[in-house]
């Protein structure tokens, strides 16, 4: 049964640049001054940017270590930020959701959503209250697997005190 249903589903092949069809239907909601460079340094495609940002979120690196074919990670970073600014993300989101409807049909009744929420390790929000608890050396946290030794123990190996 589960072999049966394997073989019925296709294999979607991982997006990691964005395909010509895809980029006729959201080129123009991006902002009109990408495509009208205005002098400076050479102006970057915003159709190269995206593929940069898709190529960070596909493989999680830093921006920094976006690959120079995409232009600097800087300025991808740039970009990306001033498209989530200009709302260009939930637009282009939206515009694909329609065309996959007309293609294919969703079913608008029933709706999934997932999520992982976990405590970043020494994370939290800016501008929070100082902690009153003695602070680690450099302001990191203590390691998990070292512990303070005592005077009086000695070590294991030698015998001499600690």
């Amino acid at each position: 049964m589960a072999v049966e249903r394997q073989r019925k589903r296709q294999r979607v092949p991982t997006v990691w640049r964005v395909p010509d069809e895809m980029w006729n239907r959201i080129a123009v909601l991006f902002p009109i001054e990408e495509f009208l460079p205005s002098g400076g340094r050479r102006w970057l495609p915003p159709r190269r940017v995206l593929d940069g940002v898709l190529y960070v979120l596909r493989t999680g690196c830093q921006w920094k270590a976006v690959p120079r074919e995409f232009g600097a990670g800087s300025t991808v970073h740039r970009r990306f930020q001033r498209w989530v600014d200009a709302g260009c993300f939930a637009a282009i989101w939206q515009r694909l959701l329609q065309h996959y409807d007309l293609d294919v049909g969703l079913d608008w009744r029933w709706q999934s959503a997932d999520a992982s929420l976990h405590k970043a390790p020494l994370g939290g929000e800016k501008n929070r209250p100082e902690s009153h608890r003695p602070r680690e050396e450099r302001d990191q946290a203590p390691s998990s697997h070292r512990r303070r030794r005592d005077s009086h123990q000695r070590c294991p190996h030698c015998g001499e005190p600690a």
